[in-house]
């Protein structure tokens, strides 16, 4: 036997209306269902996927006025016997619903709201509904609460073809042909549809609906601000970013501008947003590699594998300066501190510390002061390259500063030097903090002591180590010590105290 399906009759659904609008909601078809919009005066399958209206409705005599009146409470008898004589013409659909509606002007907006919600339900005829709306709309009857009301309506219908196996395209052509009755959708509404196909786990239909707008053009009004999350394309690129799907994020962004389709140009800074978080990803994994191949769990990496790895990252960097030339092309001026403030972190995260420090000179000529630890930060790391130019011009910035921010960034410029491995550069910096009374950390100190004591075994030279500790001793940051050096072929100590 085939399932006997019970709809809402004029009585119950009255009932259930009274305290309209808080209860509504439940009245819209349940997700669970198929809706279909029937096709009304040659507007054939505008809203396609929606089955039509049971013959049941059609052929049958839905109520008696007398019947249900007697049925209804004291506060449900406020609702006007033109209500039910409207809905009992509109459902026989002998008549344009415009004409009908005409002919029942009298119709208080709670009760035109009530015609709405009452076609909308599942098995009635949807596209009456919409009919019913636009004839509100040119007649300029609509208030912020039909509205609503028509809007909530729309969304209820999106979801069960969301939650059924409709087409995508099927979810677009509703959205685009809503204009057809004066409802332009808006933003939060294409928002709301991908976030329901990604709670869903619908992540490639979530990429179909966003490729189909852009396809077919979709027009819909930015209710949320400009630049929120980049539209359809933003919105996505940003769910996939906060899932960690960082370059899945790039990759959808610059995908859909290479096969000729228009991102909107704020997803292009979303993009170079999740290239950063990749990259800081990457330089994390890094540095735990390094870390098990120092203490011998992991064996060291091949000439192959190191060329992977840098080709991925030259890879992502290549990406990132694409994606800031389309967003400085289609985005103008406006955005080149945004872009700038971008790629120094891409740079940054990949440590190249010339390029990082170009983007810090671009963002200030852009009108975008960066922090002073983002110069400290590039400072530590072109000394870590031992990029001295470099050095010497963000140095000069903090002859202006205060003596902390001095402090600060000399510190910053020791670790740099301490990490490449530039012991003697390291020594000059540390001797120069304790000139201007600045005492680093102990563990900064001994850094650098022990640099310099392995240093002695290579090259044989006591100088820079026997200046550091003499300036440390001054500053009595360490006690007295003894320095010796062996001379095996005269067997011979020489001893020196300091």
């Amino acid at each position: 036997m085939g399932t006997v399906q019970r709809f809402l009759s004029p009585a119950e659904f009255t009932r259930l209306a009274v305290s309209f609008p808080r209860r509504w909601l439940p009245l819209v078809a349940p997700a669970e269902s198929s809706l279909s919009i029937n096709s009304r005066g040659g507007r054939e399958a505008c809203f396609a996927g929606l089955c039509a209206r049971s013959p049941r409705i059609r052929e049958t005599r839905l109520f008696n006025s007398l019947e249900l009146e007697q049925l209804l409470s004291a506060e449900e008898s406020s609702i006007s016997d033109g209500f039910f004589e409207t809905i009992e013409e509109l459902s026989r659909n002998v008549r344009d619903p415009a004409d009908v509606l005409a002919d029942h002007d009298c119709l208080s907006p709670r009760e035109i709201q009530l015609v709405l919600v009452y076609f909308s339900q599942q098995g009635r005829d949807s596209w009456c509904a919409l009919e019913v709306f636009d004839w509100l709309r040119r007649g300029d009857r609509v208030d912020d609460e039909t509205m609503e009301l028509m809007v909530s309506i729309m969304c209820g219908w999106i979801e069960q073809l969301i939650a059924g196996d409709h087409g995508v395209d099927e979810v677009v052509d509703l959205l685009k042909d809503m204009d057809c009755v004066g409802l332009k959708p808006k933003f939060s509404m294409i928002e709301k549809v991908i976030s329901l196909y990604w709670e869903m786990g619908k992540k490639t239909e979530a990429v179909m609906f966003v490729k189909n707008v852009l396809k077919k053009g979709l027009e819909y009004v930015d209710d949320r601000g400009r630049g929120t999350v980049g539209g359809p394309t933003g919105c996505l690129a940003w769910k996939m970013m906060v899932d960690g799907e960082y370059r899945d994020a790039v990759n959808l962004v610059i995908g859909f501008k290479e096969s000729g389709l228009e991102p909107e140009v704020y997803s292009y800074l979303i993009a170079m947003t999740a290239l950063v978080k990749e990259l800081n990803e990457l330089s994390k994994v890094l540095r735990k590699l390094k870390g098990l191949m120092k203490t011998g769990i992991v064996s060291e990496l091949g000439k192959d594998d190191a060329g992977l790895i840098e080709k991925y990252q030259s890879d992502l960097l290549q990406d990132g300066v694409r994606l800031s030339e389309w967003a400085i092309q289609e985005g103008g001026s406006s955005l080149l501190g945004a872009v700038h403030e971008r790629l120094l972190a891409m740079y940054t995260c990949a440590g190249q510390g010339i390029q990082a420090e170009r983007q810090l000179w671009q963002m200030k000529l852009a009108g975008r002061q960066p922090d002073a630890e983002l110069y400290d930060i590039v400072l530590a790391i072109c000394a870590c390259q031992k990029e001295m130019d470099a050095v010497r011009r963000l140095l000069a910035r903090t002859q202006a500063t205060n003596a902390g921010t001095q402090k600060k960034t000399l510190l910053w410029l020791l670790r740099g030097y301490v990490k490449g491995g530039h012991f003697e550069d390291a020594s000059e910096t540390l001797i120069k903090m304790l000139e201007l009374g600045f005492h680093p950390e102990y563990v900064d100190r001994m850094a650098v002591l022990q640099g310099l004591r392995r240093s002695i075994q290579k090259s044989g030279n006591l100088e820079a180590y026997l200046k550091l500790c003499k300036h440390l001793a001054d500053a009595e940051l360490i006690g007295p010590c003894l320095t010796y050096l062996h001379l095996s072929r005269l067997k011979l100590w020489i001893i020196r105290m300091l």
